[in-house]
């Protein structure tokens, strides 16, 4: 699963361009769930045939914990490059003839606002996932009320 793995990978890479990459791999489970559920969540004429409730279940916790890592990368990158661009500040405030340490600076403030824009695609993508898994699974699965 990405869970656990998609975290490290993301702290590893120290959440550089290649996260952007790395939650589009993880983001697949989003982009193929209308394919998902026509394919394992039957129709009222075969509905005797595949247990709906159990495979609607096993979607439910699939999309929780992509979602959940996908959030949790993204948040630990938007506070690892917030770190940055403080400590960046800082050092600009103490020497403010340095355009290199300007351009640095601009480019992590850059790259943390791509970081808290990521997470506006995020509501956007759950949002949809959601709705067409209720619209598919709310006769077959009740998520549990917490969640």
């Amino acid at each position: 699963m990405i869970d656990k793995e998609g975290t490290e990978q993301a702290m590893m890479l120290g959440c550089f361009g290649q996260v952007e990459e790395l939650l589009k791999v993880m983001r697949t489970i989003d982009d193929r769930i209308v394919h998902e559920l026509n394919t394992t969540v039957p129709t009222a004429s075969f509905a005797g045939k595949i247990d709906a409730s159990q495979t609607c279940k096993q979607l439910y916790e699939s999309l929780m914990a992509a979602h959940a890592s996908r959030d949790r990368v993204i948040k630990n990158c938007i506070a690892q490059t917030s770190s940055v661009v403080k400590q960046l500040r800082e050092e600009r405030e103490k020497n403010l003839d340095n355009l290199t340490l300007l351009k640095q600076l601009r480019k992590e403030q850059t790259k943390l606002k791509w970081m808290q824009s990521e997470l506006n695609v995020e509501e956007v993508v759950n949002d949809r996932s959601w709705k067409v898994f209720n619209e598919r699974c709310r006769i077959h699965f009740k998520p549990p009320k917490n969640e």
